[in-house]
């Protein structure tokens, strides 16, 4: 059957331009095939589809679990964040192939008709699921058992990587980042709460990162009025635990100024896990402090100039003395001097001054992974009870949404290594999105095969890629 044209013309500019509409198998998120051979190859897939409870009735299903999840993730990843994109994208024959548990060419069957009408056949699915499909799998994500495992895949797929990549072993160290990351959301939903520092409505969930890598292993969604440190010792011990099970042999914890309290500092030292924070000024440290803010004499030169000054500092709330570090800080130009302090359990034996900071400077990468995730994801915690008769349990599936949001990341980030190991030089996630997977591919079926035509390019970032992936074997859980 030869293609059906529609031609549309009309420009002022340039009357010689016309714009066709073809029934071909165009794409613009080619990339979807990359992400889903990322999800296969670390095997988070695989472990979401052994370990997910999937409550519905086999007779009724036609997407199974494992094709929803990776359709959400998909759409997560490419910047599709809203649910009903995928009726949008129904029809992408990038979209379907990516996410289908079928093989060869049968994705691509059923395509539409000219008034974007589907055959429906019950037994086969013929496009990507409905966003009211989608907001069901997010309700069914949500309950408990199935939140639990999303948190445990959030470790488990950087572990498996990390374990092939160190020969089956486990990392001698990693450091974990912790903070607290503000959402904003617009509405009343259930647990969102202004907050007096950040001027706005939001969530305020604790997040951890690998330090040295990039992926996501752990969050949870706080209250938006909540303190930072607000169930910090738990989350941290459990997370360190597992680290040292699944990741590394000894897990250290890098936290910013607004967590350290005794409770968190007490709980760390008896497990003897390393930390290092920053302390916010206060007068007592302010004045600990005027005995060294002085320069010494002689002309000031014109790089900064950096000093440090190991002293022991009790706060009232704290139980005992503990090892902190004075930075203070030179600037051309500046006529006073910037100073603050971090605490820690390491000796100084262990980690010198000029050390320890070099160590918790490197803290900025987890703010910036942090940050991507706000801005190239763009999160959206929206679901709001819909009747007061049949409530949702709104608050949990915030939580689903945003641990399926740090999944997506995690297999973006797992390709933007994989591009910078094979460039030699540094992948944002936002880059990786908008030169590598947003883009244009054409399908054809040749012998029994889709092949995808893209332009050269982005066919030069794909060879790479796909030639890294390829050295990445089909993880399974252990």
């Amino acid at each position: 059957m030869g293609e059906k044209q529609e031609q549309m013309k009309g420009f002022a500019f340039n009357g010689s331009v016309r714009v066709e509409a073809r029934d071909t198998r165009l794409t613009s998120n080619a990339g979807a095939l990359l992400i889903r051979e990322a999800m296969e190859r670390s095997g988070l897939l695989a472990s979401l589809k052994k370990n997910l409870e999937d409550p519905r009735k086999a007779a009724l299903i036609t997407h199974p679990l494992s094709e929803l999840v990776a359709t959400r993730l998909c759409l997560l990843a490419l910047g599709h964040r809203d649910q009903d994109d995928a009726d949008a994208f129904r029809a992408d024959a990038a979209l379907k192939l990516a996410v289908s548990e079928r093989r060869g060419t049968s994705p691509l069957e059923h395509e539409p008709d000219e008034l974007g009408r589907v055959p429906r056949n019950p037994e086969v699915p013929h496009g990507l699921p409905s966003q009211p499909t989608l907001s069901r799998l997010t309700a069914l994500l949500a309950e408990e058992d199935n939140r639990a495992w999303l948190h445990e895949e959030l470790l488990a797929t950087p572990a498996r990587v990390s374990r092939f990549e160190n020969g089956g072993h486990r990392r001698q160290t990693i450091t974990v980042d912790v903070d607290a990351l503000p959402i904003s959301v617009e509405g009343q939903q259930p647990g969102s709460a202004y907050n007096g520092a950040y001027h706005r409505r939001m969530y305020y969930p604790l997040v951890a990162t690998i330090g040295d890598g990039g992926a996501i292993v752990d969050l949870v969604l706080h209250e938006g009025n909540a303190h930072c440190a607000e169930g910090g010792l738990e989350f941290i011990t459990r997370l360190v635990d597992r680290l040292e099970q699944e990741l590394c042999v000894v897990a250290a914890v890098r936290i910013d100024a607004g967590m350290p309290d005794e409770e968190l500092l007490g709980g760390l030292e008896a497990r003897k896990t390393p930390y290092v924070a920053r302390v916010k000024n206060n007068a007592v440290l302010d004045r600990l402090a005027v005995p060294f803010l002085k320069r010494p004499p002689g002309r000031r030169p014109n790089e900064e100039r950096i000093w440090f000054h190991e002293l022991t500092y009790a706060a009232k709330s704290w139980s005992r003395e503990r090892r902190v570090v004075l930075v203070v800080i030179d600037r051309p130009g500046e006529l006073y001097l910037h100073h603050f302090w971090l605490v820690t359990n390491w000796t100084a034996e262990q980690i010198s001054g000029a050390d320890l900071l070099e160590h918790y400077r490197t803290r900025g990468c987890a703010e910036g992974y942090m940050g991507e995730l706000m801005n190239v994801l763009q999160p959206a915690l929206s679901s709001s009870p819909r009747s007061l008769t049949n409530p949702c349990d709104s608050f949990e599936i915030n939580e689903a949404t945003l641990l399926l949001n740090a999944l997506a990341y995690n297999v973006m980030d797992l390709l933007r290594r994989m591009m910078e190991r094979r460039t030699k030089e540094g992948w944002s996630v936002k880059r990786l999105r908008e030169r590598v997977l947003r883009v244009a591919g054409r399908f054809i079926v040749h012998a029994r095969r889709p092949v995808l035509s893209l332009d050269r390019a982005a066919a030069r970032f794909w060879r790479w890629l796909i030639y890294e992936l390829r050295l990445l074997p089909v993880l399974r859980a252990g």
